[in-house]
C-alpha cells in the first residue's frame, strides 16, 4: 500500500513522467560553526534534488547532509548512479507510487552495504520534490493538496541555540520575529545550567524554551541533568539519550521526567514511528521530512501522532527547502506542534528558498503560491556550488 492511502484523506495526484532529475551540492561558509554535543559544521551543506516532468513542471527537494563533512557529495552520488536512473523516464500514478518503488528497490541494496540511512535520505529528497512538482502541477500550495487542514501560519521556534552566547542568539533571534526558542545542552553541567540561566534571564521565565541535548547522555547522566534543568521549566527536553537505547530505557527516563520528552530526528521507518508511539516515552515526536520518508512517509506518521494524542514538532536543521516543505507539512497536518527554525546564518536557507516565507508574530506565514512555494536562487552571494549528479 502506498505511504498515502487516499482512501483515509490523502491527496489524489494525476499520472506524471519524470522527464529529468538533477542534483547539485552547495557549500557556505560561516562565521560561527554550530555546534552539537557530538559535532561541529564548520559550513553548512546542502544537496537540492531538481525533478522536472515531461509537461516541463519543476520540483525542488533537498536531502539531509549534515554529518559527516563527506555526506553531501556521497549523497548526490548515491541519486545520480543508483537512485535517478530506475525513475527517469517511466510514468507514475503519484509520489507516493516512487517512494514506494524506490524504497523496496534499494532495500537489499542498503542492508548490504551496512547504510540504510544515506539511502531513505536521497528517497526523502527525491520525494520532497516530486510532491513540490505535482502541487505546481495542481495549481495549489502543498499544503492545500496535502490535506486543507490548516491557515498557512505555522508557529515556529527558533533552534541551534548554543553553547556560546545562548542569550545574545536568542536575543537576536527575538528580534527577528520569534516568541519561542531551543538551547543546545550536552556540554556539560555547570555550563548548561548556566546558559540556560542566562536564557531565562534574557527572555523571561513564561517564554517557551526547550532544550536539545543530542543523544548526550546515558540514562543515569539524563536522570541527574534532568533533576538540575528542571526548575527552569524547559517545554520538552529532547534526545537526552541515544535514540538506539531500548524502549525500556526510553520508558523509565519518561516515567522519572518532569520534562516532557522529545525524539525522533533519528528514526527510520513507519514501524520505528509506531514503535516510539507505543512506548508512550516521547511527548513530543519529530520526523525530520530530509532524513526519512519526505512527504509520503512523513505525513501519514504525523497524523499517526496527533491521533495519539502526541505533539508533531517536525525536525530540521538544514538549508531552505527543507524548512519550507516541513512547514507545509505541519500546516497539512494540523495540532498544535511548532516548526523548527534553524536561528544561526546561513545562506543556504534563504538564498535556495527564495521568495522565504515571512516570520510574522512567532509564525511562518505561507503562501498560495503553488508547490512549496519557493526556488533556488543561484545568484545569491554567498553560495558554491561543489557539482552537480
Amino acid at each position: 500500500m502506498s505511504a498515502i492511502d487516499t482512501t483515509c484523506g490523502g491527496p489524489a495526484t494525476d499520472p506524471f513522467t519524470i522527464e529529468s532529475l538533477a542534483v547539485q551540492v552547495y557549500r557556505a561558509p560561516v562565521a560561527r560553526p554550530v555546534r552539537t554535543s557530538f559535532g561541529t559544521m564548520e559550513d553548512r551543506p546542502a544537496v537540492v534534488v531538481t525533478t522536472r516532468s515531461d509537461d516541463g513542471t519543476t520540483g525542488y527537494g533537498e536531502v539531509w547532509c549534515n554529518f559527516p563533512e563527506p555526506a553531501a557529495g556521497y549523497r548526490a552520488d548515491l541519486i545520480s548512479r543508483v537512485l535517478a536512473p530506475a525513475i527517469v523516464g517511466r510514468q507514475w500514478s503519484g509520489p507516493e507510487a516512487v517512494f514506494d518503488h524506490l524504497t523496496e528497490s534499494s532495500r537489499l541494496l542498503g542492508i548490504q552495504a551496512g547504510e540504510p540511512g544515506p539511502f531513505a535520505q536521497c528517497i526523502a529528497g527525491i520525494d520532497i520534490s516530486l510532491w513540490d512538482m505535482v502541487a505546481r502541477r495542481a495549481g495549489l500550495p502543498l499544503w492545500r493538496l496535502l490535506g486543507d487542514s490548516g491557515s498557512g501560519r505555522v508557529p515556529a521556534y527558533a533552534s541551534g541555540i548554543g553553547p556560546e552566547d545562548p542569550a545574545g542568539q536568542a536575543a537576536s533571534a527575538r528580534a527577528e520575529g520569534h516568541r519561542a526558542f531551543k538551547l543546545k545542552v550536552g556540554f556539560g553541567e555547570r555550563r548548561d545550567l548556566a546558559n540556560l540561566d542566562r536564557m531565562r534571564s534574557e527572555l523571561g521565565r513564561e517564554t517557551t524554551v526547550a532544550l536539545d541535548a543530542n543523544q548526550a547522555w546515558s540514562p543515569d547522566v539524563a536522570r541527574s541533568m534532568i533533576r538540575s534543568l528542571a526548575p527552569y521549566a524547559p517545554a520538552w527536553l529532547e534526545e537526552p539519550i541515544p535514540a538506539d537505547r531500548p524502549g525500556a530505557d526510553w520508558r523509565s527516563l519518561a516515567d522519572d521526567s518532569p520534562i516532557p520528552l522529545a525524539g525522533g530526528e533519528n528514526l527510520y521507518g513507519e514501524a520505528a514511528f509506531g514503535r516510539a508511539i507505543a512506548t508512550g516515552a516521547l511527548a513530543v515526536i519529530q520526523p525530520d521530512v530530509t532524513k526519512w520518508g519526505g512527504i509520503s512517509g512523513c505525513l501519514p506518521v504525523a497524523r499517526r501522532i496527533l491521533a495519539a494524542g502526541r505533539r508533531y514538532c517536525p525536525h530540521h536543521l538544514g538549508a531552505g527547502i527543507g524548512v519550507v516543505a516541513s512547514a507545509h507539512l505541519l500546516a497539512a497536518a494540523g495540532g498544535d506542534g511548532m516548526l523548527e527554525v534553524d536561528s544561526n546564518p546561513n545562506p543556504l536557507r534563504e538564498g535556495l528558498a527564495q521568495p522565504f516565507p515571512q516570520l510574522v508574530n512567532g509564525a511562518l506565514v505561507l503562501g498560495d503560491a503553488p508547490g512549496l512555494g519557493v526556488a533556488p536562487d543561484g545568484s545569491v552571494s554567498g553560495l558554491r556550488v561543489d557539482g552537480d549528479g
